[in-house]
């Protein structure tokens, strides 16, 4: 044992581990958990994992009994419903809930328990809908159904002094500040609601306010004495109680899975849970968790099979069934779900929530510490963590969830999507963005309404790329903890925090240090060693010695694409098939020739056919193309080579791109004026030989004692137009302009790198690893990019017309004459596309 995990046992081996149980959770790992082998695996708020045994006792289960359609009287039949109902009382005891207050209705997950209550709670206009705003999305959505019906909507702050463990439910320890009032239509401002209170309103009218027990955003715990006060309008800001009735609704999913609800001490009157949050399996299965007195006031007007005790098809004539679970419960439920569940009980069981509960803080807080603690070298922080005070709360109250954002050492951030791809290159599994909770998003990272907004208008959306927006984070990075994990996942993330985020001493050997000076850099007889053209689109490319440029750069490359039966572009990323077909062009014949190992003949295309007939536009990464189709024969053909349904077009022409720089007298750069076929950005990919070295090196001493067999990758894995010799290793990188025989190129910035260079074609199969990226992120990354090789646009030899002034070739051979200057009308921007040949 190391003594970081010394000291960590020294401290935490009470808690951590399980002790009291028959295995502890090394031991556990190691039987049950084989897959997670090099694996760090922490988002167990998103989904946690089943057990192995636990899939096996769930297979022997179903292919051991007969379980059928419960709404039936045979032998069948009764089996499955007589574990529906062990299951029901198994959910109860879970969250602590007599079957005599309240009942299980099973759903098909958290959100459609909430959509539930939402669609039959008693809504009046002078109901209210209150919430916290750190609810997720599922939550914030009954609000339509309140909204509809004209009530009011309020999203409230709950403010509390003082900590979980020693508020025992004084009144005076919350207090709730509102924020302003939503109402729908021309009662906006009705008499019972102004400027976000509530005033007194007559009769019986019911009120719903829902918090979660626990944050998915943060992970910060909400006191659970908070149901008793509101239900009791205790609670300085909330509206007093001849006001209507208030009924609470407790969000569960994410607090459930290590500290369950009481609802003995904590009487809420729906509880919603989803069981994959619990034990991982099965998907697709929840519960809502409502009071005998909630769930008759809950007015259902769909009815369906199994709800209804008697109908009458061609009359207004229906008698639903007296059970609330067979009233709310549409349709046949999921019972081999519902069947599976005790196998998933049964290791909580044995392990106990108290103890998952304590295991789980204990690693979540030995992380959240050293989190805190990293400083960069000029002591400025890495790590700034979202939601909890922890002056405030016991280490072991904490939650199992850190959320969290990234600091450079300059006060700038490190975007979430890059701490996510750097992570997955790790082998660690985390989640980002604002996890459908928006409230607790623009809460924790002081997002305005405006802020927001302009987001939005700037393109940004859930599960986007858009991570940094105006010098402000969109959203963050969450990790969490399950009842699974150990200390070495700890320890492997905190690693890699380390390893990828903490500054260190600087270096000038990564040639990410562009020169700006106007002068001609001498480099001593660099030549052009290959040339590569790739006609279709992710498909294999072929050498040439020589090949003519066009106004698009190297001619033909890239003006064919696939395109699937939704209307995708497919590429190797998608499928990775697409690497396995080869191609040529003849220029003399006039022909592309194409061959795959599942065709045994070989596609002929001719360069010259006059398609124009069958045209048509698609969207290619956001540029729009005008392109030629071909008949069913090819499309039959490359639907076979790949195994899936697809289109084979040709690029006829490209509307030209916008750009936000210009050049001397106003002119557009030269990006616009050049036709692109079906490229990402920039029209050629060039490549050194000896940056191609330099990072072989480093990938054999990165390989060396680890056991692992060597990795060793040649330009062509990077897909290049051009490969060069002679240079010095990132050279390239501060090049603004090349010139190669009569042809002159503008470099447009590094090519930012992605996963696809992890692929290998390898006898028809397609091999999978995390190198060469994971070494080129250790000193290629530069705000957010993983950068190797450089893209470049061919300036085209236009006159002022619009027309060609010469055919220019390039010939393996010639000497490549770089220069740091850069031209009048550059664009000085580095590419943010992945790679071009994809």
């Amino acid at each position: 044992m190391d003594q970081s995990k010394e000291e960590f046992m020294e401290r935490f081996g009470a808690d951590y581990g399980y002790p009291d149980a028959l295995r502890g959770v090394d031991e556990m790992r190691a039987a049950d958990f084989k897959r997670l082998e090099g694996t760090v695996y922490l988002d167990h708020a998103g989904a946690t994992l089943y057990s192995e045994p636990q899939m096996a006792d769930v297979v022997k289960d179903l292919t051991s009994n007969v379980y059928g359609n419960p709404h039936s009287q045979s032998d069948s039949s009764m089996a499955a419903s007589d574990l529906v109902t062990a299951a029901r009382h198994e959910v109860l005891k879970y969250f602590n809930a007599s079957p005599r207050d309240y009942k299980c209705i099973f759903t098909s997950g958290a959100t459609a328990a909430l959509k539930l209550v939402g669609e039959c709670f008693p809504w009046s206009r002078e109901s209210c809908y209150m919430y916290t705003m750190e609810n997720h999305n599922s939550v914030l959505g009954i609000r339509e159904y309140a909204l509809s019906k004209g009530a009011t909507v309020l999203a409230v702050d709950i403010n509390e002094d003082g900590d979980l463990e020693s508020n025992h439910g004084s009144p005076s320890s919350f207090k709730i500040s509102t924020h302003s009032n939503q109402r729908r239509g021309e009662d906006a401002l009705s008499h019972n609601c102004q400027n976000g209170n509530l005033s007194a309103i007559s009769g019986n009218n019911w009120n719903l306010f829902a918090f979660p027990s626990e944050c998915n955003f943060s992970g910060q715990k909400f006191n659970l004495n908070l149901v008793k006060l509101i239900k009791e309008g205790k609670v300085a800001g909330f509206p007093s109680q001849q006001q209507g009735q208030w009924m609470v609704l407790l969000d569960a999913a994410k607090g459930c899975a290590t500290e369950p609800p009481n609802l003995d001490v904590y009487p809420a009157d729906f509880v919603v849970c989803s069981f994959y949050k619990i034990f991982g399996y099965p998907t697709g299965i929840g519960a809502l968790i409502v009071k005998n007195e909630a769930a008759g006031l809950l007015n259902k007007a769909y009815f369906s099979g199994g709800t209804v005790a008697v109908s009458i098809a061609d009359i207004d004539f229906v008698k639903k069934r007296k059970s609330v679970e067979q009233v709310l419960e549409d349709g046949t439920i999921s019972f081999l779900s519902i069947a599976s569940l005790r196998h998933g009980f049964k290791i909580i069981g044995m392990l106990t929530t108290s103890a998952i509960s304590r295991h789980t803080a204990s690693l979540a807080t030995y992380v959240r510490k050293k989190m805190l603690d990293m400083k960069h070298r000029n002591n400025k922080k890495v790590c700034i963590i979202y939601g909890h005070q922890a002056s405030k709360v016991a280490d072991l109250k904490m939650s199992p969830t850190i959320t969290f954002n990234l600091k450079r050492e300059d006060g700038t951030w490190f975007g979430y999507r890059e701490v996510e791809k750097l992570a997955s290159l790790s082998g660690i599994h985390l989640r980002t963005g604002c996890f459908c909770n928006p409230g607790a998003c623009a809460k924790y990272l002081g997002l305005s309404h405006s802020d927001l907004v302009s987001n939005f208008e700037a393109g940004h959306v859930c599960w986007d790329d858009n991570d940094v927006i105006k010098g402000k984070p969109t959203g963050a990075v969450r990790i969490s903890f399950g009842y699974m994990s150990t200390y070495e996942d700890a320890a492997g993330f905190l690693k890699f925090l380390q390893s990828s985020f903490v500054s260190k001493p600087i270096t000038f050997s990564n040639g990410l240090d562009l020169v700006d000076n106007q002068s001609q850099q001498v480099v001593p007889d660099v030549r052009l060693k290959t040339i590569t053209i790739y006609p279709v689109k992710s498909c294999q490319g072929f050498s040439a010695q020589i090949w003519p440029l066009a106004i698009g750069g190297l001619k033909y490359d890239r003006e064919w694409l696939l395109q699937g039966s939704g209307g995708e572009i497919l590429t190797q990323k998608k499928v990775p098939e697409l690497g396995s077909i080869r191609t040529l062009i003849n220029l003399e014949l006039g022909k592309l020739f194409i061959e795959s190992p599942k065709r045994k003949d070989k596609l002929e295309i001719s360069l010259l056919e006059n398609l124009t007939h069958l045209t048509a536009e698609v969207d290619v990464y956001g540029q729009r193309y005008e392109v030629e189709s071909y008949d069913d024969n090819v499309n039959t053909w490359f639907s076979e080579a790949i195994g899936r349904h697809c289109t084979f077009m040709r690029c006829s022409s490209s509307k030209n791109r916008s750009c936000s720089h210009t050049g001397k007298n106003g002119r557009l750069c030269r990006d616009t004026r050049s036709k692109l076929s079906f490229v990402n950005e920039g029209q050629l990919l060039l490549i050194s030989e000896e940056s191609v070295s330099d990072l072989n090196s480093r990938l054999s001493s990165s390989n060396n004692g680890n056991g692992k067999q060597r990795v060793i990758v040649d330009a062509m894995r990077f897909r290049p137009n051009i490969v060069i010799s002679g240079s010095t290793p990132y050279n390239e990188d501060n090049w603004r302009r090349i010139h190669i025989g009569d042809a002159y190129f503008t470099s447009m910035g590094g090519c930012n790198r992605c996963q696809m260079i992890n692929l290998q074609q390898n006898s028809g199969q397609v091999i999978k690893s995390k190198e060469p990226l994971a070494t080129l992120a250790s000193y290629r990354r530069e705000k957010g990019k993983i950068l190797f090789g450089v893209l470049l646009n061919y300036e085209d030899g236009l006159d002022g017309e619009g027309e060609i002034l010469a055919e220019r070739w390039l010939q393996v051979g010639q000497e490549v004459h770089p220069s740091t200057a850069a031209t009048p009308e550059r664009c000085l921007a580095t590419v943010e596309s992945l790679h071009t040949g994809m």
